[in-house]
């Protein structure tokens, strides 16, 4: 009887893994577009974010390279830079205090294609 038992433990959770797996390939972005929508959950907690727009979203991986930059001043690595391009709003956020370290405006020069946070003015 216990081995009828394992036997069915192990079907169930192989099937399971299975029907995972069959989901991931059929919509592969499903675990970033969960992580993202934590991600905005948690900073929607601390602020009001802009709506209408997703934002683009990078990670702070060598903050040494941004240290010329006054937006970043307080950066860490591993702190999350959310980019509001329609309301023109940056926020640098840190997840392991669970803050927002930053919000400033931004200016997209869509000529030069480039984008520049301004923290003098928010």
């Amino acid at each position: 009887m216990i081995v009828a038992a394992v036997c069915i433990l192990a079907l169930g959770t192989i099937g399971y893994l299975a029907w995972q797996n069959h989901d991931l390939k059929q919509n592969p972005n499903k675990i970033v577009q969960a992580d993202q929508k934590k991600l905005l959950d948690k900073v929607g907690g601390l602020m009001t974010l802009p709506t209408g727009e997703q934002p683009s979203i990078a990670t702070v991986s060598d903050k040494n390279k941004l240290k010329d930059q006054a937006f970043f001043k307080n950066a860490q690595n591993g702190d999350t830079l959310l980019i509001y391009t329609n309301a023109r709003k940056a926020i640098l956020y840190r997840e392991s205090t669970n803050k927002i370290i930053e919000v400033a405006p931004i200016a997209i020069d869509t000529a030069a294609g480039t984008t520049t946070v301004n923290p003098d003015k928010k």
